[in-house]
């Protein structure tokens, strides 16, 4: 544990300073003020990882990167040095005056840093780390990118910028273990957002960007004892919370700036490079991209195309070399003639067993059974609440379909900023299902999908405004000359006039001036939307208190007093070694997990070439 803290103490002031210098330097020509400070960790730790693949080109990522690191972060602070140390005082003065509450802030993020910190250092690790993730990380630690290293095992060619990312900060080369510590630092930044639905839980008001709060708090549950491991799938499903909670905000708090939507867009294209399966997130690129269209900011879209390409330049690159495939296993895009390249037959081979394997079968002639007949079996398999959580969110698409359509009749208000979110979400996980719906894949649809359509359903219903004679409140306040209560509609003046499901009038009076958030007199809108309000706030209440207490049970009962100072170890397997040009390769005795030690390894024994007279020349199939 205390491995963990030191780790993550280098993490957070070397992806802080990173994302500062990353952020300032964006907003320099578009001037924007920061709300939230995990924005320069995000950005920071996806900086970082950019970096890392980038290094990763020209050499093994280990202490001459990170010195370089260093130096770039050591610059920063001296360049930035009086507003860091205006933040620095800034912070510490609310602290001591407890302005909003900083002072439980600050006691509230302290132990979520143990309490992280306590299970990252301990905990199951994913078989598929045994398998490859731990020998990818390896690779990346003592030569960075390999030509054709697919060819030794196809899933080395699985690229993920989080490998590269744990590689940076394993401090292997320290002579001790590799340590992985990312995917729980990441957790960590996540709980911080997730928290802030307490406030609203206070408030007895749930925005739609709560309910996915407390979705990521409930997946953060689930992987507590499994973050430990580095595995892809923690890295893409926690950023994917990440940016679905940041954007809902944005929304909601009516941010008309298009920074920070465009910054959330590039973090999607890293998201990508994280696990290609998630690129869907990226149509959210749709609402930016037509507002800056529309006012022809041109050097702006430059500046994010280029981000962009930035961000993902590296990835598509050490696909290249790592397979000699575009985006490996999909043999569709076919641009460049290699020797190193994977043989087109074994890339989709591969590419069929990842879809077969979602559905929950090992044999890949099953690749083409209808829907109907995979279809209920994979239901059929789900753990109890996987089961629940897929039936609402294939419920939650169907009424997004129908909430849709009405929005376009004009029946109910129009909300197209939270549709978009809505609908990418959904359709995130339709493509999901339709492709590999193995659950760890795509736990973040099943999840996001159902929360994101019926909160912001939710609401829209609690969040309408009543106009007559006045504004209204996003609460319910209604203007009008005496007070008013809710009984499906209200009389004001004489006249009456209904309140659909988002709250706009359909008789009455419809001023062009109706604006949320203003109210002119003191009449209010109570009854059924106040309960309503108190039950699902209570419901909320008792999940996490559930989840809290489930997760306290399972700390106590696991409980081994080990891995306080250092995390717990890559797990390792016996293996036989055995020869190719005179370089000692390893392959399991049993099974097909080789470890972090025994390197390099393959799950059997394979028949590749060397391009050169070493290894770091790469490999190709054997003739």
């Amino acid at each position: 544990m205390l491995s963990v803290i030191l780790i993550w103490s280098y993490m957070f002031l070397t992806t802080y300073l990173t994302g500062y210098g990353i952020l300032r330097g964006v907003t320099r020509a578009t001037p924007y003020l920061v709300r939230h400070q995990d924005a320069y960790l995000v950005c920071g730790l996806a900086g970082v990882a950019v970096y890392a693949q980038f290094f990763s080109l020209f050499g093994p990522v280990g202490l001459a990167a990170n010195l370089l690191l260093c130096l770039w972060c050591v610059l920063t602070a001296w360049y930035f040095r009086r507003e860091l140390a205006g933040q620095v005082r800034e912070t510490w003065k609310s602290v001591l005056e407890n302005k909003s509450g900083e002072r439980g802030k600050m006691l509230a993020a302290g132990f979520l840093f143990l309490l992280f910190a306590y299970g990252a250092s301990r905990g199951m690790i994913h078989y598929d780390t045994g398998l490859y993730h731990a020998q990818s990380i390896r690779w990346i630690e003592e030569y960075g990118v390999v030509k054709g290293l697919g060819n030794l095992h196809c899933r080395l060619a699985y690229n993920s910028s989080s490998f590269a990312l744990s590689a940076l900060y394993s401090m292997a080369f320290l002579g001790g273990q590799s340590f992985h510590c990312g995917a729980g630092f990441l957790a960590l930044i996540l709980s911080g957002v997730c928290l802030e639905a307490v406030g609203s839980l206070r408030k007895r008001r749930l925005r739609t960007s709560d309910f996915a709060r407390v979705m990521g708090i409930y997946y953060l549950v689930n992987i507590f004892d499994e973050m430990v491991s580095p595995a892809s799938d923690y890295f893409m499903v926690l950023i994917a919370f990440y940016i679905v909670i940041r954007w809902l905000g944005l929304l909601e708090e009516e941010t008309k700036e298009i920074l920070p939507y465009g910054m959330l867009c590039v973090l999607g294209v890293f998201l990508m490079t994280v696990k290609l399966s998630a690129a869907l997130i990226l149509l959210l690129v749709i609402y930016p991209a037509c507002l800056l269209l529309w006012e022809k900011r041109w050097k702006e879209i430059g500046k994010y195309l280029l981000l962009g390409i930035v961000t993902a330049l590296p990835f598509f690159i050490r696909n290249v070399l790592l397979s000699g495939w575009l985006v490996y296993p999909f043999t569709r895009i076919d641009l460049f003639d290699v020797v190193w390249k994977i043989p087109r037959g074994l890339a989709d081979y591969d590419a069929k067993e990842i879809q077969v394997w979602g559905r929950g079968y090992t044999d890949v002639t099953r690749y083409d059974i209808s829907v109907k007949e995979w279809l209920p079996g994979w239901f059929r398999s789900l753990a109890g609440s996987d089961k629940l959580f897929t039936a609402a969110a294939v419920t939650a698409m169907g009424v997004l379909f129908v909430y849709g359509i009405g929005m376009l009749c004009g029946l109910w208000k129009r909300r197209w900023n939270i549709l978009l979110v809505q609908a990418v979400t959904a359709g995130s996980f339709l493509f999901w299902l339709c492709t590999s719906p193995l659950i760890r894949y795509g736990c973040v649809y099943v999840y996001l999908t159902p929360a994101v359509v019926f909160g912001g359903i939710y609401d829209a219903v609690l969040s309408g405004g009543v106009k007559c004679g006045g504004r209204a409140t996003r609460t319910g306040s209604v203007g009008c000359s005496r007070r008013a209560t809710w009984t499906g509609s209200v009389r004001c003046s004489r006249k009456a006039f209904r309140i659909d499901s988002a709250g706009d009038t359909s008789e009455g009076s419809r001023p062009e001036d109706w604006q949320a958030g203003d109210s002119r007199c003191s009449g209010t809108v109570s009854g059924w939307r106040k309960i309503f309000s108190l039950c699902a706030a209570a419901a909320v209440t008792l999940l996490l208190v559930y989840k809290m207490a489930a997760l306290g049970k399972e700390i106590v009962s696991s409980y081994v007093n080990d891995y306080w100072i250092v995390q717990k170890d890559y797990e390792n397997y016996e293996t036989l070694p055995y020869e190719i040009e005179g370089v000692t390769f390893y392959y399991p005795v049993q099974g097909d997990q080789a470890g972090y030690e025994a390197f390099p390894s393959a799950p059997s024994k394979v028949e590749v070439e060397f391009l050169g007279a070493d290894i770091r020349d790469g490999f190709q199939a054997a003739q």
